[in-house]
């Protein structure tokens, strides 16, 4: 360390002004990469040792500091205790206070800008692999109300219009879906997090013969950075990152959107738990679903995290730049809010229970069988525009007497179109209508007792 007590301070005469040093100092927030960074730290030494730069006595020395860095921070409450300007400076500055000169020679071969782009790297690694985990736990909790409430019809909407009947696990399985693809997002994202800058130094590379790719296979990258620019400057992989998170945080905060409506007095489809519910401080009947909303709230803070990034970023010559430390409170806050969100999503799934009854009277109502009317005249051999406008007719008829459309007599229908038969009302019923969509990805009860197989798979695979 200098007398500056920085790792650069060897041609300043002057110590750092203390609001720059509040400005720029990022230990605050980055010391959450210190398990990673020692990480890193020891798969170098090795590589050092394997390069002839320091001795085996030497290595081990620097490996055992470090691991006993590790044990010291879970069970010292003061061990972060410290004004270091980072959290690399900090490890270091540990290191040789334990061990002496040997933790000088650490440093060897690389510089701030590939050991922290490593670290954080490594950290982020875990974290999708942390989010992946608690993704599968949504989407079982999804699939378990799905199989819970497997005979429940609700209506569909567009246009948040009543328009079709469906069944609940067919609305539960649209959410599966788009957790299915959240996963898939972010698994291709590991691909391109899981590629090691170290080696890379401060932007040309580095003049010693480290194997890079044996350190690479230490750490568990599946591949090495292949321009020492590019390495240290790119950080694609946090915007990749945090833009599927917020893809992810989209879908969320639609379930959230669906289930405030369908818990409200006028829908009364869905009861939430008092678990993940709170009172009015005025109003004593009041229920407030606000997890949900919260839900639905956080999804603007990735979106803004993600807009940050590329902001940041957008500007930036090659190669590293200052700016760049602003990439890490941006994605340590996505992961935190994105994990602490889909654990509050599948407790409210979870404990989430269905009024059966009022929503089958809510599928069976509004003419949601229009358009099954509709098809049925197209099976009689009537043009799907003629068969359009006759249901619309019948429609209004039904709307005019007050009656759903198997309501009306079978004369009030003929005398829009004589091509309906008695056979008519079969077609119209509740059951009809759903089996009716046994298209793959309809909302036919075999077609959704299938998916609920296929998702069990999926999530046991």
């Amino acid at each position: 360390m200098t007398k500056t007590g920085q790792l650069w301070g060897g041609r300043f005469t002057e110590k750092p002004h203390e609001t720059f040093a509040e400005f720029n100092d990022s230990f605050p927030f980055d010391r959450r990469l210190f398990a990673a960074d020692i990480r890193g730290s020891i798969a170098h030494a090795g590589g050092l040792m394997r390069a002839g730069l320091i001795t085996a006595d030497e290595a081990d020395s620097i490996i055992g500091g470090l691991t006993q860095l590790l044990t010291d921070s879970a069970i010292d409450a003061d061990f972060f205790d410290s004004n270091a300007e980072d959290v690399h400076s900090f490890i270091e500055g540990r290191l040789v206070d334990a061990i002496g000169d040997a933790g000088r020679k650490l440093h060897t071969g690389r510089s701030r800008n590939d050991q922290v782009a490593t670290a954080f790297r490594i950290w982020l690694r875990d974290e999708i692999g942390e989010i992946d985990i608690l993704i599968h736990d949504l989407q079982a909790a999804i699939i378990d109300i799905a199989d819970g409430f497997r005979d429940a019809v609700m209506p569909g909407y567009t246009h948040l219009q009543r328009a079709q009947p469906v069944l609940f696990a067919h609305w539960c399985l649209a959410y599966f879906e788009m957790l299915k693809r959240d996963r898939d997002r972010l698994a291709d994202t590991m691909r391109r997090v899981n590629v090691m800058p170290l080696g890379s130094g401060a932007l040309a590379g580095t003049g010693f013969p480290i194997d890079r790719e044996a350190v690479a296979a230490e750490l568990g990258f599946t591949a090495v950075s292949a321009n020492s620019l590019d390495a240290v400057s790119d950080r694609d992989f946090a915007v990749e990152f945090t833009s599927a998170c917020s893809l992810l945080m989209v879908h969320l905060s639609r379930l959230a959107e669906d289930m405030i409506i369908y818990c409200s007095t006028e829908f009364g489809f869905i009861k939430l738990s008092d678990a993940v519910s709170s009172g009015s401080s005025l109003m004593p009947q009041k229920k407030n679903p606000d997890a949900l909303e919260l839900l639905r709230g956080k999804s603007g803070r990735v979106f803004g995290h993600n807009a940050a990034l590329l902001s940041m970023l957008k500007g930036l010559p090659l190669a590293y730049n200052k700016d760049m430390q602003e990439d890490k409170e941006a994605v340590f806050d996505t992961v935190d809010t994105v994990k602490i969100s889909l654990r509050a999503a599948a407790i409210v799934v979870e404990n989430a229970v269905v009024d059966e009854e009022r929503t089958r009277e809510a599928a069976t109502t509004g003419y949601l069988n229009a358009t099954e009317l509709a098809d049925y005249l197209v099976k009689k051999g009537v043009p799907f525009r003629t068969a359009h406008d006759a249901v619309g007719r019948i429609v209004l008829l039904g709307m005019e007497q007050g009656k759903e459309l198997n309501g009306l007599t079978l004369d009030e229908m003929r005398a829009v179109s004589n091509e309906i038969g008695s056979d008519v009302f079969d077609a119209l019923e509740l059951g009809s209508t759903l089996e009716s969509k046994s298209a793959i990805g309809g909302t036919a009860r075999s077609n959704v007792n299938d998916a609920l197989t296929h998702a069990r798979t999926y999530l046991n695979g």
